[in-house]
């Protein structure tokens, strides 16, 4: 059987690659399938540049809009609903195009993750009361205690990921180091891939520029409605996404709002750090990902070069 074709257009935050997957649209019979570990959760449009409703009607995304923000999702979760809205789109002739920033759910759906056993409630409450108790370094050390590789992969302050690796320890009584060396293959996908990078000073304007776009269209207000949610705290996943975070502290009176619009830049700008280092080393071991300046190149060219190479 011959390989299907997949698109998948990645990139750091605020590089273009919902405007390129929209005109990309226009040229084939699409489906677009969101990459982004944001934008699935309701009623935070704003903040995650959640294309806008029209946006949606003209040109439908899978995985957007899924869960409520006092949920969690995973990248297994991603794996499996991504591949069937491939599989449906081939169905129908349609290509699908992957696009969005969230890098480990590529490099998980590409084969990067086995399949891990889901959260435990009741072992992350545990973890949780430890954490209260001796604090995230301490919890971090015991971490490199049993697994010094996953422990050396992530910092004392990542809350999160420090939380799952001592929860699939407890699971599976297996260093998670060694959980991820027995990789599934992915399916059996043409895949034409690109990787949106643009240079660094033009990119930090863009992302300065669009946080205060986002603020005029009323980004405080929507942290405020989640705020006032009763079972959302801002240790929730959802509320730590760049700038929710900074605008949850500014309004329990932490930081000014100039502070806050300031660290919410500046978390902003690493996480797009964070995005590229992905991209230049992990997922460039993965699959054949150019990294295009959209400003140098024009991507949609690229694409197009690609796909009717491929043919």
């Amino acid at each position: 059987m011959n390989p299907k074709p997949l698109v998948i257009i990645l990139g750091a935050t605020a590089s273009g690659k919902t405007e390129l997957a929209l005109t990309l649209a226009q040229h084939h019979p699409s489906q677009l399938i969101s990459v982004d570990s944001a934008q699935i959760y309701r009623h935070m449009d704003i903040g995650t540049a959640k294309p806008d409703r029209q946006t949606l009607q003209q040109h439908p995304h899978a995985l957007i809009d899924l869960i409520e923000p006092e949920q969690t999702y995973s990248a297994a979760q991603f794996c499996r609903q991504a591949q069937q809205h491939i599989q449906q789109a081939h169905q129908h002739n349609r290509l699908p195009i992957l696009v969005g920033g969230t890098m480990l759910y590529i490099h998980a759906l590409l084969g990067g993750l086995d399949d891990l056993p889901p959260a435990n409630p009741q072992i992350r409450a545990k973890i949780e009361a430890e954490i209260a108790t001796i604090g995230l370094t301490a919890m971090h050390d015991k971490l490199a205690q049993y697994d010094p590789i996953s422990a050396a992969k992530i910092a004392p302050t990542d809350r999160q990921r420090l939380i799952r690796l001592h929860e699939l320890y407890q699971l599976t009584h297996t260093p998670p180091s060694q959980l991820f060396t027995q990789s599934p293959q992915p399916p059996n996908w043409h895949i034409t891939a690109i990787g949106l990078y643009p240079e660094r000073a033009v990119l930090h304007q863009r992302i300065k520029q669009r946080f205060h776009q986002m603020l005029k269209q009323g980004f405080i207000d929507e942290v405020a409605q989640l705020k006032a949610r009763p079972n959302l705290s801002a240790d929730h996943p959802s509320m730590r996404s760049v700038g929710y975070r900074q605008l949850w502290q500014y309004l329990e009176g932490q930081h000014s709002l100039n502070q806050a619009i300031e660290l919410g830049i500046i978390a902003t700008r690493q996480l797009a750090k964070r995005q590229i280092t992905w991209m230049r080393n992990r997922l460039q071991i993965q699959l054949e990902l150019p990294l295009i300046d959209p400003n140098q190149t024009n991507p949609l060219t690229h694409i197009l070069n690609r796909l009717e190479f491929n043919k």
